[in-house]
């Protein structure tokens, strides 16, 4: 390799458990359940084999409400995520084990304490994905109630990832002293210095606060971008924001979701994509996609007829519990507009505009591309976000993944025993004790 040649990049993969979606598909036979611990079991084993860096739950905090009612079509929770990992540390040996564990309603102390525990019980391969939470619904579930303000979400979020790590460097009877805007903490953390120093943290986030956030804090950062141009953009933005925080664009890996769909040739692979979607967008769910939009009830509309010519309705509060979309009128009319043009239903313009990024093809092209994403600077790697749970890896790391390793962009085995080194992070350096642990 010349001097100035680009050093080939290695492919960093994941595997996503989804908790809060609608990609399950329930209704195929090889589904199974939710909260057997035999299912979580059989996809961390299968990453595992596959030499994924880590294994990531999801989580809800409240369960999704829409017309007053519990949704009850797709994944709204499941056993909490640290116990499941707790259990997951016993039967598997060096993948990475990532929980979502919520910012907003939960303590630094506490939560330093558990992923610390996580870390130690693995040998070094905790992570968790720090999530924040703006809205009163989820908050009524919390005795403190109500909610914080969008501006104070991400501020929150960052003294506390800060104390937390705080607690993780000084280790068994260090003495711990935070003063802060969100939190007042003096006194001892109860367990030594974790394996790899500091548990993984993880963000998800694509708004200017997320990104800064991630760019200040985080060592993996979650998203999503449907095309090679978009992943090149958010890469470039956010592997810029570093430098700002004396960080480097090693110190960060990017890593967005993606759904992957096998044929045996490119037109088998479209046509078991299109049968997935038409199974994830049932007409019920079409139509529950559509009024979180128009913010009305729209049960006497035929999910295979035309949308509806009525404009939507501003914060009805009648979906309770999931994410905003943007403007609703903007983005009704960006849908009619595509709906005329293509000559769409309700339900084909769901599935049309609601679907993930994808690599759809043979198990040679689908390799092919995701290696080119991050030989591009589109991405370090992927978190996978399979339909079915729990076989939903199998196909991948079957016929992918040995592709990956011909091409020389996928390891072959281990070489470290904590997710740090799987991910090529440094492990942080702990302050000297006369360098003190006080703000």
């Amino acid at each position: 390799m010349t001097s100035t040649a680009k050093q080939r990049k290695t492919v960093h993969l994941a595997a996503h458990f989804p908790g809060v979606n609608n990609t399950t598909v329930w209704t195929d036979p090889r589904s199974r359940s939710q909260i057997d611990f035999a299912s979580f079991e059989h996809l961390a084993r299968t990453a595992e084999r596959g030499l994924f860096d880590f294994f990531f739950l999801a989580e809800g905090l409240r369960l999704r409400e829409h017309k007053g009612r519990v949704h009850d079509l797709d994944v709204v929770g499941r056993p909490e995520s640290i116990t499941v990992l707790n259990a997951l540390a016993a039967v598997t040996e060096r993948l990475g084990l990532a929980a979502t564990v919520n910012a907003t309603f939960n303590e630094p102390y506490e939560t330093a304490r558990r992923f610390a525990t996580l870390d130690h019980l693995s040998g070094g391969r905790a992570a968790w994905n720090v999530v924040t939470s703006s809205d009163a619904f989820t908050g009524e579930n919390f005795r403190r109630g109500g909610y914080l303000d969008r501006a104070d979400r991400y501020t929150r979020a960052a003294e506390f990832v800060a104390t937390a790590r705080k607690l993780w460097d000084a280790g068994l009877g260090r003495a711990v002293r935070h003063q802060g805007q969100h939190f007042d903490i003096e006194g001892e953390f109860t367990l030594p210095r974790s394996p790899q120093g500091h548990p993984v943290v993880i963000q998800a986030g694509d708004s200017p606060e997320g990104r800064e956030f991630a760019a200040s804090t985080a060592d993996v950062i979650f998203t999503r971008h449907g095309t090679l141009e978009a992943g090149r953009a958010f890469y470039a933005d956010v592997k810029g924001r570093l430098a700002a925080y004396g960080r480097t664009a090693e110190d960060l890996k990017i890593m967005p979701g993606v759904t992957v769909v096998l044929g045996d040739t490119a037109a088998e692979a479209q046509e078991r994509a299109a049968g997935i979607r038409r199974q994830q967008v049932s007409p019920q769910n079409a139509l529950l996609t559509l009024e979180q939009i128009w913010g009305v009830d729209l049960s006497s509309y035929d999910p295979d007829g035309p949308l509806p010519d009525i404009d939507p309705v501003v914060d009805s509060g009648l979906s309770q519990g999931r994410t905003k979309r943007g403007d609703p009128r903007a983005i009704a009319e960006q849908w009619r507009a595509l709906s005329r043009a293509k000559g769409l239903s309700i339900r084909q313009t769901v599935i049309e505009t609601t679907t993930r990024q994808s690599f759809i093809g043979t198990p040679e092209a689908v390799a092919a591309e995701l290696d080119e994403f991050v030989q591009s600077d589109a991405a370090d790697g992927f978190i996978l976000v399979p339909h079915l749970t729990p076989g939903g890896l199998d196909e991948f790391v079957d016929q992918v993944v040995p592709l990956l390793q011909e091409r020389g962009a996928y390891r072959t085995e281990y070489t470290g025993t904590t997710l740090r080194s799987h991910l090529g992070l440094k492990e942080p350096v702990r302050p000297a004790r006369e360098e003190g642990l006080t703000v």
